[in-house]
């Protein structure tokens, strides 16, 4: 074998493949961080969680005080 198909092979075995892993590995921690506008999203949808869960609560104080067996005829 020639020196030339040697730095071939060794450019296509070993170099490149590293290259790629590298290049990848570099931009997977890029886009490891969240960006503002899914942390804005996250926070909208915090809030909506928040307001459906006070809801929830409303509606079963109401419940609660409207029909007390409620839960029960629930579970059954």
């Amino acid at each position: 074998m020639d020196t030339g198909m040697i730095a071939v092979i060794l450019a296509l075995g070993v170099v490149v493949p590293t290259w790629i892993v590298f290049h990848y590995l570099t931009r997977w921690r890029g886009t490891k961080t969240i960006s503002g506008e899914d942390e804005k999203l996250l926070q909208d949808l915090w809030r909506s969680a928040d307001k459906i869960e006070k809801r929830l609560h409303s509606l079963e104080k109401i419940l609660d005080a409207d029909s007390p067996e409620w839960r029960r005829a629930r579970d059954e």
